[in-house]
């Protein structure tokens, strides 16, 4: 019996471990506007973020209207699919899996090809046969925009 409930302990234990909200470590409200043929937002809204998890919560009016959730996965309000199925859907399936993260958090993408250092930032310029990418990173401001594939992501910090 003792072995039953120690049993049943842990169980409720992982079940509700595994259902905690999460806790980031960076949060940060911020001006975004992605632009792509199944996303459409500009408005403030949030990120919160840890070294490889991010989530991107977007508000309209004060109002929720898109949640952005990148882990093992990508979740948006329609459901979770795997990072390439993700950027197949929504992006551009040669990208690589975590170019959503990394331009969100301000990282480098394309394994740094192209890479150059600015006065204040960095900079990417990538063309090949499926996208023709501009990125900068620059005074903490984020610029994404593949003119091939009518793609922006931009990320700005509020005033205030």
């Amino acid at each position: 019996m003792k072995f039953i409930q120690t049993l049943c302990i842990l169980w409720v234990s992982f079940f509700l471990l595994g259902c905690a909200p999460k806790t980031y470590k960076k949060n940060e409200s911020r001006f975004i506007l992605i632009k792509t043929p199944l996303l459409k937002y500009a408005d403030l809204g949030y990120i919160r973020s840890n070294a490889d998890e991010l989530r991107a919560d977007l508000f309209v009016v004060g109002t929720l209207v898109q949640s952005i959730e990148i882990a093992t996965l990508i979740c948006v309000n329609e459901g979770c699919l795997t990072k390439s199925a993700f950027n197949e859907d929504y992006l551009n399936a040669s990208y690589p899996d975590d170019l959503l993260l990394n331009v969100l958090l301000g990282r480098p993408i394309f394994e740094k090809a192209s890479f150059k250092v600015t006065d204040r930032g960095f900079r990417q310029e990538l063309k090949g046969p499926e996208y023709n990418i501009i990125y900068k990173v620059e005074d903490g401001d984020i610029s994404f925009k593949d003119s091939q594939n009518k793609l922006k992501i931009k990320i700005l910090k509020t005033k205030g």
